[in-house]
């Protein structure tokens, strides 16, 4: 599943086409994705301006100037394409061809500009939901999710207060979206070999007797950051069906220090370790036994 890097690269890959535009037609060209649209989906987007584009965790978010918001999921294979009047720009290295089969174009967005923003989701995990601006904080897709790990609320002291009295594993409690929303698989994995912490380790030991952070915590905060910064400059990972909406790969799995890197050397300085991987919460753990603590 695309993880927040991917959808923050997609969101900026977006906004030239979609912000400030005016969405002329809308196709659906199926009754649903994961969930059915409603019954209204195409005409209460049809002749809206997108005001902004934001993303809250891994949901792109459209804001339109009638007041609604247009919440996007890519599920496990969602992807979007842009399509200009001067052709599909696919500049880059890593450059991934668009399939010429159009079968899972599932949703399709003409803007006023000329250009065709078409979703493709051959599982069909995905979904859209139009919700009220009024009413997003009681929307059941958002309410619960915790802070934003690259906003300026989320701190090794907000991390700590999280996870205070917890007696989950580190990685469970990272991957838990009311600790903290967006993180996946992946980057927990990385965050935690940089910061050298098991994901074994409990997730109470970030905080102190009196609920501050500790040592662990100001690493394990600093690492997120530096992992999903530099994921996101990459633009991702690419993981299985991940595209960037020019259609062009991401390439931070070249930067993977332990990630999918299971009986290679570990690539901590002088650590004579190997890289092991081992299920954990029914999701494939890599870590490096001698490193992590």
């Amino acid at each position: 599943m695309p993880e927040l890097p991917e959808v923050e690269t997609v969101r900026r890959g977006l906004q030239p086409v979609m912000e400030g535009q005016r969405i002329a037609r809308v196709e659906t060209r199926r009754d649903g994705l994961r969930f059915p649209f409603q019954k209204d989906f195409a005409a209460r987007l049809e002749g809206k301006v997108v005001s902004g584009l934001g993303r809250r965790a891994k949901y792109l978010m459209a804001d339109m100037d009638s007041g609604d918001v247009l919440l996007m999921h890519l599920g496990m294979s969602g992807s979007f394409r842009v399509m200009l009047p001067e052709g599909e720009s696919t500049p880059g290295d890593f450059h991934y061809p668009r399939s010429e089969n159009r079968t899972h174009d599932h949703v399709v967005f003409h803007m006023a500009s000329g250009a065709v923003i078409s979703f493709n989701d051959p599982r069909r995990f995905g979904y859209m939901k139009i919700v009220p601006r009024t009413d997003m904080e009681a929307e059941p897709l958002l309410r619960g999710l915790g802070p934003e790990p690259l906003g300026n609320e989320f701190d090794a002291a907000m991390l700590a207060h999280s996870c205070a009295g917890k007696k989950t594993s580190l990685k469970a409690a990272l991957l838990d979206q009311r600790v903290v929303a967006g993180l996946g698989n992946i980057y927990v994995c990385e965050a935690l070999f940089r910061s050298h912490l098991s994901p074994k380790r409990q997730a109470s030991t970030l905080a102190d007797r009196r609920g501050g952070p500790t040592d662990h915590a100001r690493r394990l905060v600093n690492s997120i950051h530096t992992v999903l910064n530099a994921a996101i400059k990459a633009g991702g990972s690419s993981l299985r069906d991940h595209r960037q909406t020019d259609g062009e790969l991401g390439y931070f799995q070249h930067s993977f220090l332990v990630y999918d890197r299971e009986g290679e050397p570990c690539k901590t300085p002088r650590c004579k370790g190997t890289v092991k991987r081992f299920t954990q919460n029914g999701r494939s753990t890599f870590w490096c036994p001698t490193c992590q603590k």
